[in-house]
């Protein structure tokens, strides 16, 4: 597992969970505890609200969420493009909520409806 793709499961973990060991970390994902306290410690500087405490474990802040994803014109169009092979191939039902949250993701998309011939106009969820 690449090492991004562990911190995101470690913040996930966390949100998802009131306490966590580092322990039980590295048992989840196979890695050593050494390995966690350091990512851990990585995760704290790079301003995530990680409390812990020695001998009882970690828990995330309440307060805190992910940012939103947002994506560029070109990144639109190329998950459109997907998104109309997925309702070609697989019908409507696989693709329906990624069309939403594909319309979430476009800066002013709440703000604007899609225009005429524009990259999700024709999107149906």
């Amino acid at each position: 597992m690449r090492r991004a793709d562990r911190l995101f499961q470690i913040v996930q973990h966390l949100r998802a969970r009131r306490l966590t060991t580092a322990a039980e970390l590295a048992r989840l994902l196979s890695v050593s505890e050494r390995t966690i306290y350091r990512d851990i410690r990585d995760l704290s500087l790079s301003s995530i609200p990680i409390q812990g405490e020695a001998g009882v474990g970690y828990r995330l802040d309440r307060s805190y969420e992910l940012t939103a994803l947002m994506f560029t014109p070109d990144e639109v169009e190329a998950v459109v493009v997907g998104l109309r092979m997925a309702q070609a191939f697989a019908g409507h039902r696989l693709s329906d909520a990624s069309v939403t949250r594909a319309r979430q993701g476009h800066p002013g998309s709440a703000q604007e409806p899609p225009r005429r011939g524009g990259a999700l106009a024709d999107l149906r969820p």
